[in-house]
């Protein structure tokens, strides 16, 4: 069994460990009552609570009612049974530090179509009304807080007595084991990948999902949809589908190939994703923005450009290493550093580090348009609240420490040549700033 390397040293595993159990849950509820209750404002939540206390915040968390677990449990079995049942090209993902080599079946995509086309068609049928979806949200969020934390239990006991692949294993400490996970590549039988449903099939799919609710909730409720939430939803659903599109290369990202499968990722896709990443959206359906035809146009294409930048950057990292560096980068030959490094095995390989294109600009350039993306779906709601920019933030801090997390990891795989690497790619995120 493989000893786990904590990613951050116990006392910052501790900290975010604690913070993310206590402080993460009732932001959850706080922000969907903001949101949808207090008129997006801040301060109205916080003389709320400074007038009614603690009660006053136990009186707006909503009871997990049978309507919401039955909300998730058919969304869940759904998600499941397209992962499972769609036909999809045979993939292998990285070769993982126990030398193991995951496969995969790639049909995100059909998934994705099928998902959105069956909501659709149900709620055009009569059959299903997604509004209903969006007047049970905080019962959705409440029940998915406490339904993730019990499945992120069972993760921690699979870990200990079925683990799925010798990439697994304690690092001796039940609170490290439980928050950073005990197995990379858990499964049910051979071929359910349970990351793979928790943060694609479930965690990104909700985001498509609940984009599509907010708007049919504002068309139902104002019988028109403004030209805000029109770009607010059109720019995540061109993400979500960039996302599914290029699945097969997430499945090579840290979130799969070196984080394992504990609270903080696992936790994260099934509650955060859903409740967080969509909340711009989720603002809009109450404050709908006229933004005016050329407004709205421009902040579309300028969108539109950030997705598909990140989307060129990811694939032109994916080509240069199924061709083994043997393809144009921006129409001449890349430039690139041949790395060795050593497997815990202690199997010497070669991986090549590009150094042209995009990911010349700076070692991790992919992360400034995915925020850009972030900021300009939120900016249809103006900025008369503070509260829809948080995603934009939260991104940015996510993205900074995946950076250095990253960071960390290659210099101690690639040592020497990793060092080349930073001298020849001086910067980290943002081209001559950072």
């Amino acid at each position: 069994m493989a000893e786990t390397k904590t990613v951050h040293s116990p006392l910052v595993t501790y900290a975010s460990m604690l913070s993310l159990l206590s402080l993460c849950p009732p932001f959850v509820i706080l922000l969907w009552y903001t949101m949808v209750h207090a008129d997006g404002s801040v301060c109205q939540t916080w003389d709320y609570l400074k007038q009614h206390g603690l009660q006053g915040f136990i009186n707006i968390w909503p009871r997990p009612t049978a309507i919401a677990w039955k909300i998730i449990a058919c969304y869940a079995a759904f998600e499941a049974a397209l992962q499972l049942l769609l036909p999809g090209k045979r993939v292998e993902g990285p070769v993982s530090p126990e030398g193991n080599r995951p496969v995969y079946k790639a049909n995100g995509v059909a998934a994705y179509v099928v998902t959105l086309v069956t909501y659709l068609s149900l709620w055009w049928l009569g059959i299903f009304d997604p509004s209903i979806v969006y007047d049970h949200l905080g019962e959705i969020f409440s029940a998915l807080i406490f339904g993730s934390f019990i499945f992120c239990v069972f993760l921690y006991i699979k870990g200990h007595l079925a683990p799925s692949s010798t990439d697994s294993g304690s690092c001796g400490n039940i609170i490290i084991d439980f928050y950073w996970g005990m197995e990379l590549y858990p499964r049910i039988g051979k071929n359910f990948d349970i990351k793979v449903f928790t943060n694609c099939r479930f965690g990104m799919m909700s985001w498509a999902v609940l984009a599509v609710t907010y708007c049919i909730k504002q068309y139902e409720q104002n019988g028109k949809v403004a030209d805000s939430m029109l770009v607010n939803t059109i720019l995540m659903l061109v993400y979500v589908t960039k996302f599914f599109w290029w699945e097969a290369g997430y499945w090579n990202t840290m979130d799969i190939a070196h984080d394992r499968a504990g609270f903080y990722i696992c936790w994260g896709c099934l509650v955060w994703v859903p409740s967080v990443y969509t909340s711009p959206g989720m603002y809009l359906v109450n404050h709908p923005v006229n933004l005016g035809l050329q407004l709205a146009l421009s902040i579309l294409a300028a969108g539109i450009l950030s997705i598909y930048i990140n989307y060129d950057c990811d694939r032109q990292r994916q080509e240069f290493r199924r061709t083994n560096g043997k393809c144009l980068v921006w129409g001449k030959a890349p430039s690139k550093i041949v790395a060795s490094y050593k497997t815990t095995s202690g199997e010497t390989k070669t991986s090549l580090l590009l150094t042209s294109g995009w990911w010349g600009l700076s070692r991790h350039f992919h992360y400034v348009p995915e925020i850009l993306a972030a900021f300009f779906w939120t900016v249809p709601a103006l900025f008369n609240h503070f509260l829809p920019y948080f995603y934009v933030i939260f991104l940015t801090i996510l993205l900074f420490d995946r950076a250095k997390r990253d960071d960390d990891r290659c210099r101690s795989k690639y040592g020497k040549y990793w060092k080349l690497y930073c001298e020849k790619v001086r910067y980290r995120i943002v081209p001559g700033i950072y």
